[in-house]
C-alpha cells in the first residue's frame, strides 16, 4: 500500500514546479518582442507582442525613398515583428499545457489575428529635373504609346563608293 503521506508530498511538488513554469511562461510572455527588417533594408523594427514599438532604425536605402512608400514599408514591417512575437506565444505554451489540449485551443483562440500586410511595391522611377517640372509631370496624364515605326529597309551596300578625299567630277 502507497503512504498516502508520500502521495500528498509528490503532489505539492509536482504542484509547486508546475506553478513555477506558468510564472515562467507568464514572464516570458510579458516580455516578448518580435523584429522584422524590411527586404530592402530600409526598416528594421522592434515591437512588443501587443504591436508596442519599441525600436525603430532606417538603412541607407531609405534616405532616398518617398515618405508616404517608407511610411507604409514601417508599418508593414512592424506587422510582421509583431506576428512574430505573437506566434512565439504557442511555443512558450506548448510545454506547459500540451500542443494540442484544449488549454492551448483556447490560447490560441485568445491570440488575434495579425494582418500582415505585403511590403509596398517601389514607384516606378521619374526623372524630374527641379519642382516645377514635379508639379507638372504629377498633373500630367501620362504620354500616349508612340505608334510603332517600319524598319528601314536593309541595303546591302552600307557604303558610298565614292572616295572620301576627292570630289564629285575630279579635283
Amino acid at each position: 500500500m502507497t503512504d498516502p503521506n508520500q502521495l500528498i508530498e509528490d503532489y505539492e511538488q509536482r504542484t509547486a514546479a508546475l506553478l513555477e513554469q506558468a510564472e515562467e511562461a507568464k514572464s516570458r510572455i510579458a516580455s516578448l518582442t518580435g523584429a522584422a527588417t524590411s527586404t530592402d533594408g530600409a526598416v528594421t523594427v522592434s515591437v512588443s507582442a501587443g504591436g508596442a514599438l519599441l525600436s525603430l532604425s532606417f538603412g541607407t536605402k531609405a534616405d532616398d525613398m518617398p515618405k508616404d512608400r517608407l511610411a507604409a514599408l514601417v508599418m508593414s514591417t512592424a506587422k510582421r515583428a509583431q506576428a512574430q512575437a505573437v506566434g512565439q506565444i504557442t511555443t512558450i505554451m506548448a510545454p506547459l499545457i500540451g500542443d494540442n489540449s484544449e488549454a492551448m485551443q483556447f490560447v490560441q483562440s485568445q491570440i488575434p489575428p495579425i494582418d500582415v500586410p505585403d511590403e509596398p511595391a517601389p514607384p516606378a522611377p521619374q526623372f524630374v529635373v527641379n519642382e516645377e517640372q514635379q508639379d507638372a509631370a504629377a498633373s500630367q496624364p501620362p504620354p500616349a504609346p508612340r505608334p510603332a515605326r517600319r524598319p528601314a529597309e536593309d541595303d546591302d551596300t552600307d557604303y558610298d563608293q565614292r572616295s572620301l578625299f576627292k570630289k564629285e567630277g575630279g579635283w
